[in-house]
């Protein structure tokens, strides 16, 4: 169901991203560990500052994860109820127009 509200009661699919952070988590000490041994240094440390990203990325998705259905709701859970005032901007016909053009300053 389609409701137009979406990107305000947009709901993140956090067990996937877990599970595709933990894969990155992997393959980034991987990469780190194998550059490090064939003497990449540059690749080694491309790797390893991916892995940091990583790292912070899966603490940020368990972190929301553990705050409850307001971040990953269960099957339990209904979606949000669409607003009942409709669309906060009308059509854009509606709107009024602007009363000039910008003026772009350039040299």
């Amino acid at each position: 169901m389609r409701t137009g509200s979406e990107p305000s009661t947009a709901r993140s699919a956090l067990r996937a991203r877990f599970w595709l952070s933990l894969w990155g988590l992997v393959w980034a000490i991987f990469g780190t560990a194998a550059f490090a041994l064939v003497g990449r240094p540059g690749w080694a440390a491309a790797c390893g500052v991916l892995w940091l990203v990583v790292t912070v990325d899966m603490t940020m998705i368990l972190r929301h994860m553990r705050q409850g259905p307001h971040y990953q709701p269960g099957r339990d859970v209904p979606p949000y109820q669409p607003p009942q005032d409709g669309p906060r901007y009308g059509p854009p016909a509606a709107r009024p127009p602007f009363p000039r053009p910008p003026r772009h300053r350039h040299p």
